[in-house]
């Protein structure tokens, strides 16, 4: 008797089906990690020396202060080193701009105010009639340098 052992022809293709199913999780993990890596980065912004704003005689500017701890100050009307509400300064800044529309507005805040004090503050102005704000600044020599 004899056996005949046949002899099985190799296999020359690849069975690709495992590398999909890794690839579509690994999709899935890096499309659920994505969003969760995009967080923010500290940047050293630019310096620059501004140039100051001409003053006009008998025609002062109006500015708004923020403290560091977030009070605000206006410089029109009574009491003007008296910490003074949302409200009023909407109030004054429209009462301002209705007499002289021309009437510079200037925005000066702390240091250590944060930065969404000074949006608000800002918001305000806006909500009083100001079309453009301007920024008190330091000179750039007052300011340390970034390493």
């Amino acid at each position: 008797m004899r056996t005949t052992l046949q002899k099985r022809a190799l296999m020359s293709e690849i069975n690709v089906v495992p590398y999909i199913d890794v690839m579509l999780v690994l999709l899935v993990i890096f499309m659920v990690t994505a969003p969760l890596l995009t967080q923010g980065i500290e940047v050293h912004l630019p310096q620059a020396n501004s140039v100051p704003i001409p003053e006009v005689p008998n025609h002062p500017p109006l500015v708004l202060s923020v403290d560091a701890d977030g009070n605000l100050y206006i410089n029109v009307g009574d009491n003007e080193d008296e910490p003074t509400t949302g409200k009023e300064v909407v109030a004054r800044v429209g009462a301002v701009l209705r007499n002289r529309p021309d009437t510079p507005i200037l925005l000066k805040a702390d240091r250590a105010v944060p930065y969404g004090n000074v949006v608000g503050a800002m918001v305000l102005l806006q909500r009083g009639g100001a079309q453009n704000i301007g920024f008190v600044t330091d000179p750039l020599d007052s300011y340390p340098v970034p390493e």
